[in-house]
Protein backbone atom coordinates (compact mmCIF):
# COMPACT_ATOMS: atom_id res chain seq x y z
CA UNK A 1 0.00 0.00 0.00
CA UNK A 2 3.01 2.14 1.08
CA UNK A 3 4.50 1.47 -2.31
CA UNK A 4 1.42 2.28 -4.42
CA UNK A 5 0.75 6.01 -2.64
CA UNK A 6 4.82 6.76 -2.84
CA UNK A 7 3.63 6.12 -7.04
CA UNK A 8 0.67 8.07 -6.89
CA UNK A 9 2.83 11.09 -5.58
CA UNK A 10 5.30 10.87 -7.62
CA UNK A 11 2.77 10.97 -10.90
CA UNK A 12 0.62 13.65 -9.26
CA UNK A 13 3.94 16.01 -8.76
CA UNK A 14 4.81 15.12 -12.59
CA UNK A 15 1.77 15.84 -14.23
CA UNK A 16 1.82 19.00 -11.71
CA UNK A 17 5.21 20.27 -12.50
CA UNK A 18 6.28 22.86 -15.72
CA UNK A 19 9.73 24.11 -17.00
CA UNK A 20 7.88 27.39 -17.02
CA UNK A 21 8.15 29.31 -13.54
CA UNK A 22 7.44 33.13 -14.83
CA UNK A 23 4.21 33.07 -13.25
CA UNK A 24 5.47 32.69 -9.96
CA UNK A 25 6.97 36.11 -10.26
CA UNK A 26 3.35 37.69 -11.23
CA UNK A 27 2.43 40.22 -8.79
CA UNK A 28 -1.40 39.53 -8.53
CA UNK A 29 -1.96 42.39 -6.04
CA UNK A 30 -0.22 44.94 -8.22
CA UNK A 31 -1.73 45.85 -11.55
CA UNK A 32 0.49 46.05 -14.28
CA UNK A 33 -2.34 48.08 -16.45
CA UNK A 34 -4.86 50.92 -15.58
CA UNK A 35 -7.45 52.99 -17.29
CA UNK A 36 -7.65 55.79 -18.70
CA UNK A 37 -10.47 57.13 -16.22
CA UNK A 38 -8.14 56.58 -13.63
CA UNK A 39 -5.28 58.70 -14.56
CA UNK A 40 -7.32 61.39 -15.86
CA UNK A 41 -8.87 61.44 -12.13
CA UNK A 42 -5.65 61.30 -10.58
CA UNK A 43 -3.96 64.23 -12.45
CA UNK A 44 -7.19 65.88 -12.03
CA UNK A 45 -6.77 66.13 -8.34
CA UNK A 46 -3.01 66.77 -8.17
CA UNK A 47 -3.33 69.70 -10.32
CA UNK A 48 -6.29 71.30 -8.65
CA UNK A 49 -4.63 70.65 -5.26
CA UNK A 50 -1.35 72.24 -6.30
CA UNK A 51 -3.25 75.32 -7.56
CA UNK A 52 -5.52 75.74 -4.33
CA UNK A 53 -3.02 74.72 -1.98
CA UNK A 54 -1.09 77.18 0.19
CA UNK A 55 1.48 75.13 1.73
CA UNK A 56 4.78 77.19 1.78
CA UNK A 57 6.47 73.90 0.25
CA UNK A 58 4.39 74.25 -2.81
CA UNK A 59 2.36 76.95 -3.66
CA UNK A 60 3.16 81.00 -2.48
CA UNK A 61 0.88 82.58 -5.38
CA UNK A 62 -0.99 83.96 -2.41
CA UNK A 63 1.70 85.49 -0.63
CA UNK A 64 3.68 87.00 -4.26
CA UNK A 65 -0.05 88.51 -4.72
CA UNK A 66 0.08 90.18 -1.18
CA UNK A 67 -3.81 88.80 -0.56
CA UNK A 68 -2.32 86.47 2.26
CA UNK A 69 0.97 86.89 4.84
CA UNK A 70 2.62 84.76 7.62
CA UNK A 71 3.14 85.20 11.35
CA UNK A 72 6.19 83.32 12.72
CA UNK A 73 8.05 82.43 9.72
CA UNK A 74 7.65 85.27 7.02
CA UNK A 75 10.48 83.94 4.88
CA UNK A 76 8.38 83.26 1.41
CA UNK A 77 7.09 86.64 2.20
CA UNK A 78 10.27 87.90 1.94
CA UNK A 79 10.54 86.11 -1.30
CA UNK A 80 12.52 83.18 -0.49
CA UNK A 81 11.91 80.39 -2.35
CA UNK A 82 14.65 78.27 -2.86
CA UNK A 83 15.05 77.31 0.87
CA UNK A 84 11.85 74.99 0.87
CA UNK A 85 12.40 74.00 -2.73
CA UNK A 86 8.96 75.59 -4.03
CA UNK A 87 10.34 75.49 -7.65
CA UNK A 88 10.91 71.88 -7.81
CA UNK A 89 8.14 70.74 -6.00
CA UNK A 90 6.06 72.91 -8.62
CA UNK A 91 7.25 71.03 -11.04
CA UNK A 92 6.39 67.59 -9.52
CA UNK A 93 3.11 68.57 -8.89
CA UNK A 94 3.08 69.28 -12.62
CA UNK A 95 5.07 67.49 -14.76
CA UNK A 96 5.16 63.77 -12.51
CA UNK A 97 1.99 63.99 -11.04
CA UNK A 98 -0.46 65.85 -13.50
CA UNK A 99 1.01 65.79 -17.09
CA UNK A 100 2.69 62.29 -16.82
CA UNK A 101 -0.70 60.76 -16.04
CA UNK A 102 -2.40 62.68 -18.42
CA UNK A 103 -0.29 61.72 -21.46
CA UNK A 104 -0.76 58.12 -20.53
CA UNK A 105 -4.33 58.70 -20.28
CA UNK A 106 -4.20 60.11 -23.58
CA UNK A 107 -1.97 57.34 -24.94
CA UNK A 108 -4.52 54.48 -23.61
CA UNK A 109 -7.47 56.07 -25.61
CA UNK A 110 -5.77 56.78 -28.58
CA UNK A 111 -4.98 52.81 -28.29
CA UNK A 112 -8.93 52.77 -28.22
CA UNK A 113 -10.95 51.85 -31.71
CA UNK A 114 -14.51 52.79 -30.90
CA UNK A 115 -17.47 51.32 -33.17
CA UNK A 116 -19.72 53.78 -34.25
CA UNK A 117 -20.72 57.25 -34.21
CA UNK A 118 -21.84 57.28 -30.68
CA UNK A 119 -18.50 55.59 -29.56
CA UNK A 120 -16.39 57.90 -31.34
CA UNK A 121 -17.91 61.05 -30.55
CA UNK A 122 -17.43 59.45 -26.86
CA UNK A 123 -13.81 58.70 -27.36
CA UNK A 124 -13.46 62.29 -28.94
CA UNK A 125 -15.04 64.18 -26.21
CA UNK A 126 -12.47 62.30 -23.92
CA UNK A 127 -9.59 63.04 -25.80
CA UNK A 128 -10.44 66.66 -25.59
CA UNK A 129 -10.81 66.87 -21.92
CA UNK A 130 -6.99 65.26 -21.35
CA UNK A 131 -5.91 67.57 -23.11
CA UNK A 132 -7.56 70.55 -22.18
CA UNK A 133 -6.06 69.86 -18.79
CA UNK A 134 -2.75 69.21 -20.40
CA UNK A 135 -2.76 72.78 -22.24
CA UNK A 136 -3.91 74.22 -18.39
CA UNK A 137 -1.36 72.50 -16.67
CA UNK A 138 1.51 73.75 -19.24
CA UNK A 139 0.22 77.41 -18.99
CA UNK A 140 0.34 77.57 -15.01
CA UNK A 141 3.97 76.35 -16.17
CA UNK A 142 4.76 78.87 -18.34
CA UNK A 143 3.28 81.55 -16.62
CA UNK A 144 5.27 80.80 -13.66
CA UNK A 145 9.04 80.13 -14.81
CA UNK A 146 9.07 81.42 -18.34
CA UNK A 147 10.81 79.19 -21.28
CA UNK A 148 10.03 75.00 -19.45
CA UNK A 149 10.29 71.95 -21.24
CA UNK A 150 7.32 71.07 -23.73
CA UNK A 151 7.80 69.13 -27.16
CA UNK A 152 10.66 66.96 -25.19
CA UNK A 153 8.56 67.22 -22.19
CA UNK A 154 7.70 63.85 -20.79
CA UNK A 155 9.81 61.25 -22.46
CA UNK A 156 12.37 60.00 -20.43
CA UNK A 157 13.51 57.29 -22.06
CA UNK A 158 14.08 59.63 -25.78
CA UNK A 159 14.60 62.88 -23.35
CA UNK A 160 15.78 62.17 -20.44
CA UNK A 161 17.72 65.84 -20.13
CA UNK A 162 14.56 68.01 -22.53
CA UNK A 163 15.28 71.06 -23.97
CA UNK A 164 13.56 74.32 -22.81
CA UNK A 165 10.77 75.68 -25.13
CA UNK A 166 10.43 79.48 -26.03
CA UNK A 167 7.35 80.64 -23.71
CA UNK A 168 5.58 82.64 -27.16
CA UNK A 169 6.17 79.57 -28.83
CA UNK A 170 4.60 77.17 -26.26
CA UNK A 171 1.86 79.72 -25.72
CA UNK A 172 0.53 79.67 -29.58
CA UNK A 173 0.76 75.60 -29.78
CA UNK A 174 -1.05 75.54 -26.65
CA UNK A 175 -3.98 77.78 -28.50
CA UNK A 176 -3.74 75.94 -31.27
CA UNK A 177 -4.59 72.59 -29.16
CA UNK A 178 -7.11 74.56 -27.30
CA UNK A 179 -8.90 75.27 -30.85
CA UNK A 180 -8.55 71.15 -32.03
CA UNK A 181 -10.09 70.71 -28.78
CA UNK A 182 -12.73 72.71 -28.99
CA UNK A 183 -13.99 71.60 -32.45
CA UNK A 184 -13.52 67.75 -31.15
CA UNK A 185 -16.23 68.53 -28.35
CA UNK A 186 -19.95 67.07 -28.86
CA UNK A 187 -22.83 67.22 -26.51
CA UNK A 188 -22.04 63.13 -26.17
CA UNK A 189 -21.08 61.86 -22.93
CA UNK A 190 -17.75 61.49 -21.83
CA UNK A 191 -15.76 60.17 -18.31
CA UNK A 192 -18.84 60.71 -16.57
CA UNK A 193 -17.89 60.09 -12.84
CA UNK A 194 -14.42 59.62 -13.74
CA UNK A 195 -14.33 63.38 -14.47
CA UNK A 196 -14.36 65.35 -11.22
CA UNK A 197 -14.54 68.60 -12.24
CA UNK A 198 -17.17 68.64 -14.56
CA UNK A 199 -18.93 65.12 -14.04
CA UNK A 200 -18.52 64.16 -17.54
CA UNK A 201 -19.91 67.10 -19.32
CA UNK A 202 -17.96 67.99 -22.15
CA UNK A 203 -19.93 70.95 -23.02
CA UNK A 204 -18.58 72.81 -20.03
CA UNK A 205 -15.18 71.41 -20.76
CA UNK A 206 -15.78 73.44 -24.68
CA UNK A 207 -16.69 76.17 -22.24
CA UNK A 208 -13.39 76.08 -19.72
CA UNK A 209 -11.20 75.69 -22.94
CA UNK A 210 -12.82 78.79 -25.00
CA UNK A 211 -11.99 80.50 -21.40
CA UNK A 212 -8.30 79.23 -21.46
CA UNK A 213 -8.43 80.81 -24.92
CA UNK A 214 -9.42 83.97 -23.35
CA UNK A 215 -6.93 84.28 -20.83
CA UNK A 216 -4.22 83.09 -23.18
CA UNK A 217 -5.17 85.31 -25.53
CA UNK A 218 -5.24 88.94 -23.06
CA UNK A 219 -1.90 87.58 -21.95
CA UNK A 220 -0.73 88.10 -25.45
CA UNK A 221 -2.42 91.53 -26.21
CA UNK A 222 0.39 94.21 -25.09
CA UNK A 223 3.21 91.69 -27.04
CA UNK A 224 0.98 90.55 -30.52
CA UNK A 225 -2.12 92.33 -30.50
CA UNK A 226 -3.35 91.43 -33.83
CA UNK A 227 -3.46 87.48 -33.35
CA UNK A 228 -4.32 88.13 -29.82
CA UNK A 229 -7.70 90.10 -30.72
CA UNK A 230 -8.27 87.01 -32.98
CA UNK A 231 -8.07 84.30 -30.41
CA UNK A 232 -10.22 86.23 -28.29
CA UNK A 233 -12.42 87.21 -30.60
CA UNK A 234 -12.84 83.58 -31.62
CA UNK A 235 -12.79 82.28 -28.15
CA UNK A 236 -15.79 84.30 -27.06
CA UNK A 237 -17.66 83.39 -30.70
CA UNK A 238 -17.18 79.67 -29.67
CA UNK A 239 -18.35 80.47 -25.89
CA UNK A 240 -16.84 80.87 -22.62
CA UNK A 241 -17.96 80.47 -18.98
CA UNK A 242 -21.43 82.70 -18.86
CA UNK A 243 -22.34 82.18 -15.22
CA UNK A 244 -20.74 81.02 -11.78
CA UNK A 245 -22.58 77.92 -12.71
CA UNK A 246 -19.92 76.92 -15.20
CA UNK A 247 -17.08 77.73 -12.46
CA UNK A 248 -14.30 75.46 -13.22
CA UNK A 249 -14.15 73.81 -10.10
CA UNK A 250 -13.62 70.73 -7.93
CA UNK A 251 -15.52 69.84 -4.90
CA UNK A 252 -13.55 68.44 -2.25
CA UNK A 253 -15.14 65.61 0.07
CA UNK A 254 -15.40 65.16 3.39
CA UNK A 255 -14.79 61.51 3.63
CA UNK A 256 -11.19 61.68 4.41
CA UNK A 257 -8.31 63.99 5.13
CA UNK A 258 -6.91 62.88 1.91
CA UNK A 259 -9.80 63.83 -0.40
CA UNK A 260 -11.03 67.51 1.13
CA UNK A 261 -9.33 70.35 0.33
CA UNK A 262 -5.98 71.55 0.95
CA UNK A 263 -6.84 74.13 2.71
CA UNK A 264 -8.00 71.89 5.43
CA UNK A 265 -4.99 70.20 5.70
CA UNK A 266 -2.88 73.56 5.90
CA UNK A 267 -5.33 75.86 7.81
CA UNK A 268 -6.55 73.13 10.36
CA UNK A 269 -5.59 69.58 10.68
CA UNK A 270 -1.73 71.45 10.53
CA UNK A 271 -2.79 72.46 14.08
CA UNK A 272 -0.54 75.93 12.85
CA UNK A 273 -1.73 79.14 12.65
CA UNK A 274 0.96 80.38 10.13
CA UNK A 275 -1.04 82.87 7.62
CA UNK A 276 -3.60 85.84 8.66
CA UNK A 277 -4.73 88.43 5.64
CA UNK A 278 -2.54 91.10 4.50
CA UNK A 279 -2.67 94.43 5.61
CA UNK A 280 -2.43 95.47 1.70
CA UNK A 281 -6.01 93.83 0.84
CA UNK A 282 -7.59 94.69 3.90
CA UNK A 283 -6.96 98.21 3.73
CA UNK A 284 -7.32 98.60 0.23
CA UNK A 285 -11.02 96.32 0.77
CA UNK A 286 -11.48 98.83 4.19
CA UNK A 287 -11.05 101.90 1.86
CA UNK A 288 -13.90 101.11 -0.21
CA UNK A 289 -16.02 99.60 2.62
CA UNK A 290 -16.41 96.81 0.40
CA UNK A 291 -18.96 93.99 1.68
CA UNK A 292 -16.90 91.02 0.50
CA UNK A 293 -14.59 91.64 3.79
CA UNK A 294 -17.27 89.75 5.74
CA UNK A 295 -16.89 86.28 3.63
CA UNK A 296 -13.15 86.96 3.06
CA UNK A 297 -12.13 88.01 7.09
CA UNK A 298 -13.31 87.50 10.30
CA UNK A 299 -13.26 90.45 12.41
CA UNK A 300 -10.71 91.55 15.20
CA UNK A 301 -12.18 94.06 17.76
CA UNK A 302 -14.85 94.90 16.18
CA UNK A 303 -12.73 95.48 13.15
CA UNK A 304 -11.25 94.22 9.95
CA UNK A 305 -7.09 94.13 10.64
CA UNK A 306 -4.52 92.67 8.28
CA UNK A 307 -1.24 91.68 9.30
CA UNK A 308 1.94 93.81 8.00
CA UNK A 309 3.00 92.09 4.61
CA UNK A 310 6.03 90.16 4.80
CA UNK A 311 6.91 90.83 8.76
CA UNK A 312 6.34 88.51 11.24
CA UNK A 313 2.79 89.03 13.01
CA UNK A 314 1.16 87.49 16.02
CA UNK A 315 -1.70 85.24 14.90
CA UNK A 316 -3.74 86.13 17.45
CA UNK A 317 -3.79 90.52 16.90
CA UNK A 318 -5.05 90.51 13.44
CA UNK A 319 -7.83 88.89 11.59
CA UNK A 320 -8.41 85.02 10.36
CA UNK A 321 -9.82 83.53 7.41
CA UNK A 322 -13.37 83.38 7.30
CA UNK A 323 -14.28 79.74 8.43
CA UNK A 324 -15.76 79.07 4.86
CA UNK A 325 -12.31 78.38 3.74
CA UNK A 326 -11.50 76.29 6.30
CA UNK A 327 -14.59 73.27 5.10
CA UNK A 328 -12.99 70.30 3.96
CA UNK A 329 -15.66 70.27 0.90
CA UNK A 330 -14.80 73.63 -0.17
CA UNK A 331 -14.25 74.09 -3.77
CA UNK A 332 -11.00 74.25 -5.44
CA UNK A 333 -11.56 76.80 -8.34
CA UNK A 334 -9.06 77.22 -11.69
CA UNK A 335 -11.33 79.49 -13.36
CA UNK A 336 -14.28 81.37 -12.87
CA UNK A 337 -16.59 83.69 -14.09
CA UNK A 338 -15.36 86.44 -12.01
CA UNK A 339 -12.27 86.07 -14.16
CA UNK A 340 -13.89 85.96 -17.60
CA UNK A 341 -15.83 89.39 -17.30
CA UNK A 342 -12.05 90.81 -15.87
CA UNK A 343 -9.98 89.48 -18.53
CA UNK A 344 -13.13 90.90 -21.19
CA UNK A 345 -13.28 94.22 -19.45
CA UNK A 346 -9.44 94.29 -20.42
CA UNK A 347 -9.59 93.31 -23.86
CA UNK A 348 -12.74 95.71 -24.73
CA UNK A 349 -10.41 98.89 -23.13
CA UNK A 350 -7.68 97.47 -25.10
CA UNK A 351 -9.60 97.24 -28.31
CA UNK A 352 -10.76 93.68 -29.15
CA UNK A 353 -14.09 92.52 -30.23
CA UNK A 354 -15.54 91.01 -27.20
CA UNK A 355 -19.32 92.66 -27.35
CA UNK A 356 -19.93 94.62 -24.48
CA UNK A 357 -17.59 97.48 -22.80
CA UNK A 358 -15.03 97.70 -20.39
CA UNK A 359 -16.96 99.25 -18.02
CA UNK A 360 -20.19 96.68 -18.67
CA UNK A 361 -17.77 93.62 -17.86
CA UNK A 362 -15.74 95.57 -15.38
CA UNK A 363 -19.30 95.75 -13.61
CA UNK A 364 -20.03 92.29 -14.58
CA UNK A 365 -16.85 90.98 -12.73
CA UNK A 366 -17.38 92.93 -9.35
CA UNK A 367 -20.94 91.43 -9.26
CA UNK A 368 -20.30 87.70 -9.79
CA UNK A 369 -17.49 87.75 -7.46
CA UNK A 370 -19.86 89.01 -5.26
CA UNK A 371 -22.57 86.95 -5.83
CA UNK A 372 -20.36 83.53 -5.82
CA UNK A 373 -19.54 84.82 -2.50
CA UNK A 374 -23.28 85.37 -1.33
CA UNK A 375 -23.48 89.32 -0.78
CA UNK A 376 -26.50 90.42 -1.19
CA UNK A 377 -27.86 92.26 -3.86
CA UNK A 378 -28.60 95.84 -2.23
CA UNK A 379 -24.84 95.37 -1.08
CA UNK A 380 -23.50 94.71 -4.38
CA UNK A 381 -25.47 97.88 -5.64
CA UNK A 382 -24.55 99.89 -3.30
CA UNK A 383 -20.39 99.06 -3.45
CA UNK A 384 -20.92 99.58 -7.21
CA UNK A 385 -22.85 103.03 -7.08
CA UNK A 386 -19.58 103.95 -4.69
CA UNK A 387 -17.90 107.21 -7.04
CA UNK A 388 -14.34 105.52 -6.38
CA UNK A 389 -16.04 101.74 -7.60
CA UNK A 390 -17.86 103.08 -10.29
CA UNK A 391 -15.90 102.80 -13.51
CA UNK A 392 -16.80 105.76 -15.03
CA UNK A 393 -15.62 107.86 -11.51
CA UNK A 394 -13.13 105.56 -9.99
CA UNK A 395 -9.65 106.54 -10.01
CA UNK A 396 -6.94 105.98 -12.58
CA UNK A 397 -6.67 104.59 -16.00
CA UNK A 398 -8.07 101.69 -17.48
CA UNK A 399 -5.88 99.47 -16.26
CA UNK A 400 -6.07 100.95 -12.67
CA UNK A 401 -9.62 100.44 -12.58
CA UNK A 402 -9.81 97.26 -13.85
CA UNK A 403 -6.36 95.76 -11.80
CA UNK A 404 -7.38 96.89 -8.48
CA UNK A 405 -11.23 95.80 -8.96
CA UNK A 406 -9.88 92.27 -10.69
CA UNK A 407 -6.96 91.76 -7.82
CA UNK A 408 -9.34 91.87 -4.86
CA UNK A 409 -12.21 89.75 -7.02
CA UNK A 410 -9.29 87.15 -7.05
CA UNK A 411 -9.39 86.93 -3.69
CA UNK A 412 -8.36 83.21 -2.55
CA UNK A 413 -6.90 82.78 -6.11
CA UNK A 414 -3.52 83.36 -5.77
CA UNK A 415 -2.26 82.23 -9.05
CA UNK A 416 -4.78 84.17 -11.08
CA UNK A 417 -4.48 87.28 -9.24
CA UNK A 418 -1.04 87.80 -9.33
CA UNK A 419 -0.95 87.58 -12.85
CA UNK A 420 -3.36 90.20 -13.36
CA UNK A 421 -1.23 91.71 -11.06
CA UNK A 422 2.16 91.21 -13.26
CA UNK A 423 -0.03 92.15 -16.26
CA UNK A 424 -1.81 95.41 -15.43
CA UNK A 425 0.52 96.35 -12.50
CA UNK A 426 -2.20 97.21 -10.54
CA UNK A 427 -2.44 97.78 -7.64
CA UNK A 428 0.88 99.34 -6.78
CA UNK A 429 2.81 96.64 -4.87
CA UNK A 430 5.83 97.09 -2.98
CA UNK A 431 8.29 94.51 -1.62
CA UNK A 432 8.40 94.46 2.15
CA UNK A 433 11.49 96.23 4.35
CA UNK A 434 13.30 93.01 4.79
CA UNK A 435 13.75 90.37 1.65
CA UNK A 436 15.57 87.49 0.94
CA UNK A 437 18.68 87.93 -1.44
CA UNK A 438 18.38 91.75 -2.37
CA UNK A 439 15.09 90.87 -3.87
CA UNK A 440 13.59 94.44 -3.75
CA UNK A 441 11.08 94.27 -5.94
CA UNK A 442 7.90 91.94 -6.00
CA UNK A 443 8.49 88.54 -7.80
CA UNK A 444 7.13 88.23 -11.31
CA UNK A 445 8.18 84.59 -11.70
CA UNK A 446 10.08 81.68 -10.07
CA UNK A 447 13.32 80.10 -10.22
CA UNK A 448 14.24 77.24 -11.81
CA UNK A 449 14.40 74.53 -9.69
CA UNK A 450 17.77 73.94 -8.77
CA UNK A 451 17.75 70.33 -9.54
CA UNK A 452 17.16 71.27 -12.42
CA UNK A 453 20.21 73.59 -12.87
CA UNK A 454 22.62 70.64 -11.45
CA UNK A 455 21.32 68.02 -13.34
CA UNK A 456 20.11 69.90 -16.91
CA UNK A 457 22.43 72.21 -16.48
CA UNK A 458 23.04 72.68 -20.20
CA UNK A 459 19.28 73.45 -21.13
CA UNK A 460 18.79 75.50 -17.98
CA UNK A 461 21.08 77.94 -18.76
CA UNK A 462 20.18 77.95 -22.78
CA UNK A 463 16.70 78.67 -20.96
CA UNK A 464 18.14 81.49 -18.32
CA UNK A 465 19.83 83.25 -21.23
CA UNK A 466 17.21 83.00 -23.64
CA UNK A 467 14.59 84.55 -20.63
CA UNK A 468 17.30 87.31 -19.43
CA UNK A 469 18.30 85.72 -16.56
CA UNK A 470 16.85 83.28 -14.36
CA UNK A 471 15.90 86.04 -11.72
CA UNK A 472 12.54 86.42 -9.70
CA UNK A 473 12.47 89.96 -11.25
CA UNK A 474 13.07 88.62 -14.80
CA UNK A 475 9.14 89.58 -16.51
CA UNK A 476 7.88 86.95 -18.87
CA UNK A 477 7.31 87.82 -22.70
CA UNK A 478 3.63 89.13 -22.43
CA UNK A 479 4.94 91.23 -19.25
CA UNK A 480 6.11 93.93 -21.03
CA UNK A 481 5.08 97.07 -19.03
Amino acid sequence: MKKILLTLAFIGLTVSCTDDITGLNQDTKNPTTTKAEYLYTNAQKAIVDQMVSTSVNINVYRLFAQHWTETTYPDESQYDITTRSIPANTYSALYRDGLRDLKESKTLLNAEIPVGASQTAILNNKKAMVDIMMVYAYSVLVDTFGNVPYSEALDIEAHPLPKYDDAATIYKDLLSRLTADVALISSEASFGDADIIYAGDAMQWKKFANSLRLRLGVNMLDVDAVYAKAQIAAAVVSGTITSNADNTKLVYSDASVGNSNPLYADLVVSGRNDFVPANTLVNKMNALTDPRRAKYFTLKSGAYSGGTYGTSNNFAAFSHMNATLNDQKFPGTIFDYTEVEFLLAEAAAKGAAVGGTAASHYTAGITASMEDWGVDSADILAYLAQPSVAYATATGTDKQKIGEQAWIALFNRGFEAWSSYRRLDFPVLVAPPVVYNNQNTVPVRYTYPSREQQINATNVTAASTAIGGDKLSTKLFWDKF
